[in-house]
């Protein structure tokens, strides 16, 4: 073992043991520990944001770039200039420009995003398992797709039924159509109950495997440490 890989494991015994102290509760030990990850994590990001945005895109074309490319790279640190206005209150207005910006391609990407990602891939095969003529399996494999679509289909258009809101008056009767909305629903609550359930299930599945991995690091560590110390036989 080299020296950086015992400095390593040996930091990584530290930290481990001092993030297993909060159960016995919060103490200093587990807000020190907690203080250089979320340090070590904003470097990192501060050290990602230099040597793949702020070089490549703007310094670089700034000093070596053509014409255009400097012209180009004007407009992103004029942007982020008027960004670190936010600062200060008096000037925090001119600041709203690059916000605006943010947002806005922030929430286009995320729409784009979902849409093109995960409402047409989930239309799609929702679709095709609806698609016996081009499954090519036997009657047994067939009749379980079908299965499996209608459920799907039906969980689909149940939970969309869940979120779908109306607005009736108290002193009208609700229509039939939203008698049968409401009954829709309430099988799409428990699709997303089920759901919930099974995304609870894998997170804690995962949390238990990475302790696990946790308990056999710090074995491991330990042990070779430990068998010279035990009276030999």
């Amino acid at each position: 073992m080299s020296i950086a890989d015992l400095v390593g494991a040996i930091l990584g015994f530290i930290f481990t043991l001092l993030v297993f102290s909060y159960i016995i509760g919060d103490n200093p030990l587990f807000r020190l520990a907690i203080h250089i990850f979320i340090g070590v994590a904003a470097g990192f990001a501060a050290i990602m944001a230099v040597n793949n945005v702020l070089l490549p895109r703007l310094m670089i074309p700034l000093l070596d770039g053509s014409r255009d490319e400097r012209i180009l790279a004007l407009v992103p640190m004029v942007l982020g200039w008027l960004l670190l206005t936010k600062i200060s209150p008096r000037l925090s207005p001119f600041g709203n420009l690059p916000v605006a910006f943010l947002v806005g391609v922030g929430a286009a990407a995320a729409v784009g995003g979902a849409v093109t990602g995960t409402l047409f891939p989930q239309a799609y095969a929702s679709i095709n398992l609806l698609d016996l003529q081009s499954a090519g399996a036997i009657d047994t494999s067939l009749g379980l797709m079908l299965v499996n679509g209608v459920i799907i289909l039906i969980g689909t258009l149940a939970t969309l039924a869940y979120f779908h809101f109306g607005v009736s008056s108290r002193t009208q009767q609700p229509s039939q159509v939203q008698v049968w909305l409401e009954g829709l629903g309430q099988v799409g609550q428990a699709f997303i109950a089920i759901t919930l359930g099974f995304i609870f299930a894998g997170i804690y599945s995962a949390a238990m495997v990475a302790l696990i991995e946790r308990l056999y690091f710090l074995v491991n560590f330990v042990k070779p440490l430990l068998i010279p110390l035990l009276p030999s036989s």
